[in-house]
């Protein structure tokens, strides 16, 4: 831009030199020519004429300073107008980021609202589900409790009812193996010794590692016993099996004195 404007100024320069010049060169003419006799007044002429139209044209010429105000001028528009739409593009970019940020945090509070709704949900649920357990436990609890003093009560057949009623609804039950050895027990006590031999082996054919297998198994031993002399040599295999699978136990020992009752068989 410095040299443009430089160049125009000595061009400018260089017009005002050829008009002082010709100007110079007229003055020059006339004065060697009526110096020396030899110019006439039609010369004269011709030179006036000359240096006129040569001022004529350097007068068309735009004045150099002129244009180069016109363009300091337009430069300095055009420079105010980048800075007005730069201040407009920072003043866009700003409230583009502020509605970023408030839509960040608009979209932060719907997921902070909504994680807090669904585990407020699983709270409410897992509440519900404990109180259903808790209600369905002591249900459970108080069904073999009822059984169980049946049983207490020497009220056989109401045992016998209300443990296989237990057992149909709480076969999972912590008390499954104890209410079935019970029920297989009332069967014991009416005499029904049949029954309390498949009774007492189902309780150790469900329930081999329960706190009454080793019960069970030797409470079927004696029900073999009381059927007669026919069902000792079962008896005896049973109380074996008794030592065998469960050698720590008391009614291993037992076992030991039922077969030395029994002799060998």
């Amino acid at each position: 831009m410095k040299d443009a404007r430089k160049g125009r100024m000595q061009d400018a320069s260089r017009g005002g030199s050829r008009t002082a010049s010709l100007v110079i060169l007229a003055l020059s003419v006339l004065a060697l020519g009526f110096g020396s006799g030899c110019a006439t007044k039609g010369d004269f002429r011709k030179l006036e004429e000359r240096v006129l139209d040569q001022s004529r044209q350097s007068k068309k010429q735009p004045d150099p300073f002129e244009r180069i105000a016109a363009l300091s001028a337009e430069i300095e528009s055009l420079r105010q107008d980048q800075q007005r739409m730069a201040g407009q593009l920072e003043v866009t970019q700003k409230k583009a980021e502020d509605a970023l940020t408030e839509a960040r945090k608009a979209r932060q509070a719907e997921v902070s609202k909504a994680t807090k709704a669904k585990e407020a949900q699983v709270a409410k649920a897992a509440a519900a589900k404990e109180a259903a357990e808790t209600a369905a436990a002591s249900k459970e609890l108080v069904a073999y409790q009822e059984a169980l003093r049946a049983w207490r009560a020497d009220e056989q057949q109401l045992c016998i009812d209300q443990f296989r009623d237990f057992l149909q609804k709480y076969p999972a039950s912590p008390y499954a193996d104890d209410a079935a050895y019970w029920m297989a027990d009332c069967y014991f006590k009416q005499a029904d010794y049949r029954v309390a031999v498949l009774r007492f082996n189902d309780v150790v054919r469900v329930y081999p590692t329960g706190n009454k297998a080793a019960d069970a198994l030797y409470r079927q031993g004696e029900s073999l016993l009381k059927l007669g002399p026919g069902f000792h040599d079962a008896a005896r295999t049973v109380f074996k099996q008794v030592v065998k699978d469960y050698p720590d136990s008391d009614r291993a020992r037992e076992a030991e004195q039922k077969l030395q009752s029994l002799g060998v068989g």
